[in-house]
């Protein structure tokens, strides 16, 4: 993701910071399953998923405290 791509995570509100996690985490586990049938073209795609949602989990640190990772993780096991 390049420092353009990062300037515009970093304007986005908590809120549409927390859809932008929930859908890489999907993304991340399709692509996951797609590497593990062989169905994946772009392997390079998973690092950069798995890049991508660090730099979402951390802005969210930042914007709003440790407890925005903790709601996340329990929409997720839902």
């Amino acid at each position: 993701m390049s420092t353009k791509k990062y300037q515009e995570l970093k304007n986005l509100s908590k809120d549409e910071l927390l859809t932008k996690e929930r859908q890489l985490v999907a993304d991340l586990f399709q692509a996951r399953m797609k590497r593990t049938t062989g169905q994946l073209e772009n392997m390079a795609s998973v690092w950069l998923m798995r890049k991508n949602l660090a730099r979402v989990k951390m802005l969210l640190t930042q914007v709003g405290g440790n407890r925005v990772g903790a709601e996340v993780r329990k929409e997720v096991a839902r």
